[in-house]
């Protein structure tokens, strides 16, 4: 048994993920697949487009054996915490033997030299990353610039192929260096690979090439209605955006909440809100100022929005909010992360996962969700407690005829037995 392991949104599945799915089977001769998935809200600070479960009967039937959920606390926040909460999940399951990721280089050796330097920490490179932060500049791009200077003066040391600033341009690849570091940080096994992204850009707007970014896929069903894109996703796919709409009636949306965050900004006192998550001192103010001057959320965003605070944190923090989601509470619960894995789908290689793993992992596995409370860990409560507020959010901004409530409870995993 060869088992690979995937960190994805699947916002929505489309050909990309399709062709990454094969292409990582392929080079690994794997002949099983788990995905650790982000369920109802995103690392960019949003919804996701369509619910969890759908996101799992599409990527179960498009080839993957078992989904599982990444926890709300890990799903919106930085790349680095994104990565490590996934990366975490995927280890702790002690049967993982390959991960792969895509990236716009389709190697791993340079980044392995920038991740190698982001966990040591040399001195010139920690004094450089300051004086960039100092300057005002994003973490993001303080980082990029510090290992630009550290790169410069320590030829011997960071030697890549590329400029290091134009490959931590690409998302994927920033990503691609987090998990690196989270591999290294745990001394996991699972050994990496990557494979090069192809088709459009993440995050391109557009529907020119086949192989189009799920933002474009999802801007295009906005504008131009679901089957403008029916040439850009698998059949499967597809088919599950169709009986989503029927369903559900909306795709989800940031904007969707624009009543509750305004809400939440005019009654909440600015001493609170410098305890939510990813809110550095004075910050605060900013958010509270710009909220009474614009109701358009995406408006709102790109008002709060500066080098130093970059659109996506920003999005991320008006989510934590309406979560609640405090430092203090994040920190508590990550000392303690994973404590259980829960299973959003499966099909016939999946429950030999399912058994393969309770062999050798001795989280709690949920596939019920009311069976977490026979679990006496306070922690496993508090974790999953958030995973179901930010499901009740995610309904929240369907604005249907019929209420969706305590969804958690009353949805079963896609279990597909053939």
């Amino acid at each position: 048994m060869k088992v690979l392991g995937l960190i994805a949104e699947y916002n929505p599945f489309h050909l990309g993920h399709k062709y990454h799915l094969e292409k990582s089977k392929q080079i690994t001769n794997s002949n099983y697949s788990i995905v650790v998935m982000s369920g109802s809200f995103v690392q960019r600070g949003e919804p996701s487009f369509i619910d969890k479960w759908t996101k799992a009967k599409m990527a179960i039937d498009n080839g993957i054996d078992l989904v599982i959920e990444l926890p709300f606390m890990f799903s919106v926040q930085s790349a680095e915490l994104f990565a490590l909460g996934s990366i975490k999940l995927l280890h702790s399951l002690n049967i993982v033997d390959y991960i792969a990721f895509g990236n716009e280089l389709g190697s791993l050796d340079d980044l392995k030299k920038v991740a190698k330097i982001l966990i040591e920490e040399p001195p010139y490179f920690k004094q450089q990353l300051q004086e960039y932060l100092n300057k005002g500049h994003s973490f993001p791009m303080a980082r990029s610039n510090a290992l630009k200077d550290f790169s410069n003066q320590y030829k011997d040391q960071m030697k890549t192929s590329k400029d290091i600033q134009n490959i931590l341009k690409m998302s994927n690849n920033i990503l691609a260096i987090e998990y690196l570091k989270a591999l290294i940080s745990l001394n996991s096994n699972i050994e990496p690979i990557a494979i090069k992204r192809i088709g459009s850009l993440y995050g391109d707007e557009d529907l020119s090439n086949t192989i189009a970014s799920a933002t474009g896929i999802r801007n295009s069903i906005l504008n131009n209605g679901i089957n403008s894109i029916k040439e850009y996703v698998p059949t499967e796919t597809f088919r599950h955006l169709v009986n989503y709409i029927d369903k559900y009636e909306q795709f989800n949306t940031l904007d969707n909440y624009r009543q509750i965050i305004h809400y939440l900004l005019q009654i909440d006192d600015k001493k609170y809100l410098t305890d939510i998550m990813d809110i550095e001192p004075g910050l605060e103010n900013r958010i509270v100022a710009k909220s009474t001057k614009y109701k358009d959320i995406d408006y709102l965003v790109q008002s709060i929005t500066t080098k130093r605070y970059p659109k996506t944190r920003i999005q991320r923090i008006l989510v934590h909010l309406m979560a609640n989601l405090k430092k203090s509470l994040f920190n508590e619960l990550s000392t303690h992360y994973p404590s259980y894995i829960r299973v959003l789908g499966m099909n016939r290689n999946g429950f030999k996962l399912v058994n393969k793993i309770k062999e050798n992992c001795n989280l709690p596995i949920i596939t019920k969700f009311a069976d977490y409370k026979q679990y006496n860990n306070i922690h496993l409560h508090k974790i999953i407690s958030l995973d179901k507020i930010s499901t009740d959010l995610y309904f929240t901004g369907l604005n249907n005829t019929k209420p969706f409530i305590d969804m958690d409870y009353y949805t079963t995993p896609y279990i597909v037995k053939k």
